[in-house]
């Protein structure tokens, strides 16, 4: 016998579009409702998709691109109510209408927490769907087309979920360390150091690791990127790989230039089986698990681990009384290698491990659709799950700059008593009472880089940025090359861990030089 109250996922739906023209017609909320109608029809309910939507009580929609960076500013407007538009499409009447804030994490975050309300007997459907159109955007623009996005659906504003605040420190933003691109590349570097291998034979080894992810892309019809570059293509630097951020040329990076939605359906066993959903539907979330990380990357006492991330994969198995060697396929976080390096230590996964830790591809080869992209990887785990049942996929989601995680636990098979999960509050206290690197805002005298990143332009390097350890003290500190195209090219050619520096202030920013 299953609890009625047992939450399921039912149905998931996912669009990739790669030909398509842009129009008027199809905003980022017409086709978060493409892909949620996808996910209605995939419940193969009795009552049909059509009346399935009507019960929807809750729906959440990711962050839109534009709506959080000017980089991706749409000038073709947007729903002043983005979940009440899904809604109205829909013919729903939600209690809940939720628009997130920014983070990766918040797929599977949600799925969580609806999780939980649906067992609560709180919450009977939930949709959970996102979309990006920044390839058609992009192709808009260039094409100087008139369309028009902007709606109010009526409704007010939606309900803001998730955490606002910015994923860098004013120390940090000082420097000019505001984005993902600079911050996993730092991250990596530490990696490197903490692996003791040299700038060549890493590159190699994140060649190898991202070769995977390729590979997966190449058989996923719904993959952007479907070339299947080898492990060589992926580490040697050319015209179509060119450097981004050392030491992630362009095809390490997440791809976000890409027009793709996603949704999923959570409900009751009780629901489902009032709507006549098949039970070969039916997808069990075993465990689950959310944390947060120092939310300061220059604060962390390590840079090359996540306390959150092993946490989190040890909560959700332990729910489900499963181990790590329990789990048939993953999918990690991919937007940079950094990020999946760290979840494979922390969730005890060899480099050598012959599962799939991907499922969709990754986000440089499948795509990188803003904050939905994990939309994707539970609604592919859900068919990865359905196609060999008793089957179990991990999926683990990251938010920030390594910053933000949840996980979840899925299989076909069902889940045994009253599902319930540990309060995520009793985690997050453990988290938040680990130890902090302290940072100096005006570090003087020497100390030792830690670890370091150069950004480049379209054809050539132009700043360096480190984070280092004061002599004496051991205080972190961060700090960027002064206007120096040598010391900026030095930085490539010689290795820069453990290297001693000078460190002072110049034109309200710290700057360094070797010593």
């Amino acid at each position: 016998m299953i609890d009625p109250r047992t939450p399921i996922l039912v149905g998931a739906g996912q669009i990739t579009d790669t030909v398509g023209k842009p129009s008027s017609e199809r905003s980022r909320v017409a086709f978060c409702t493409e892909a949620a109608n996808a996910a209605l029809e995939d419940t193969k309910a009795a009552i049909g998709g059509h009346a399935l939507g009507h019960r929807v009580d809750a729906i959440a929609v990711m962050e839109f691109f534009s709506d959080i960076s000017p980089r991706f500013a749409s000038p073709y407007g947007r729903s002043s109510n983005p979940p009440k538009s899904v809604a109205n499409r829909l013919h729903a009447d939600p209690k809940q209408l939720l628009y997130t804030h920014s983070g990766g994490n918040m797929p599977q975050y949600l799925v969580n927490k609806f999780a939980e309300q649906i067992a609560k007997g709180e919450t009977e459907l939930a949709l959970i769907c996102g979309a990006e159109l920044l390839r058609s955007t992009q192709n808009a623009r260039r094409a100087g087309m008139k369309i028009d996005w902007n709606e109010d659906p009526g409704g007010g504003e939606p309900t803001r979920i998730g955490d606002p605040r910015f994923g860098f420190s004013e120390e940090e933003a000082r420097h000019e360390l505001r984005a993902a691109i600079h911050f996993y590349p730092l991250l990596e570097n530490a990696i490197r150091g903490g692996l003791k291998r040299d700038v060549d034979r890493h590159m190699k080894a994140m060649g190898r690791l991202f070769e995977r992810l390729a590979a997966v892309a190449k058989a996923n019809p719904l993959a952007t990127r479907r070339e299947g570059y080898s492990a060589e293509a992926l580490s040697t630097i050319s015209p179509d790989n060119r450097w981004i951020c050392f030491p992630y040329p362009r095809l390490m990076n997440a791809n976000a230039i890409i027009d793709q939605a996603a949704a999923v359906l959570v409900t009751s066993v009780e629901k489902a089986r009032e709507w006549g959903i098949p039970q070969d539907r039916w997808v069990f979330l075993h465990g689950c698990a959310d944390g947060t990380d120092t939310w300061v990357v220059s604060e962390r006492e390590k840079l090359d681990s996540s306390p959150a991330i092993r946490g989190c994969a040890r909560i959700a198995l332990d729910m489900a009384g499963k181990k790590v060697s329990d789990v048939d396929a993953f999918d990690l976080y991919s937007c940079f290698p950094s990020a999946v390096e760290v979840a494979m230590t922390e969730i005890g996964i060899p480099e050598n491990d012959p599962r799939p830790i991907s499922v969709t591809g990754g986000l440089p080869f499948f795509g990188g659709p803003g904050n939905n992209y994990v939309t994707h990887s539970i609604a592919e785990m859900m068919n990865v799950v359905r196609a060999k049942p008793g089957s179990f996929g991990m999926v683990t989601a990251n938010g920030n700059y390594l910053t933000k995680h949840s996980a979840g636990l899925y299989s076909t098979e069902p889940t045994k008593g009253a599902w319930k999960r540990e309060d995520p509050k009793k985690f997050q206290a453990e988290l938040d009472a680990l130890p902090k690197r302290r940072v100096e805002t005006k570090p003087t005298g020497t100390g030792t880089i830690e670890t370091y990143c150069v950004t480049y332009g379209k054809d050539a390097p132009e700043r360096g940025y480190i984070l280092g350890r004061l002599d004496g003290s051991g205080d972190r500190f961060v700090a960027m090359t002064p206007d120096d195209p040598a010391l900026v090219a030095d930085m490539l050619t010689r290795e820069q861990l453990g290297r001693k520096v000078s460190v002072s202030e110049l034109g309200g920013r710290n700057v360094f030089r070797p010593v």
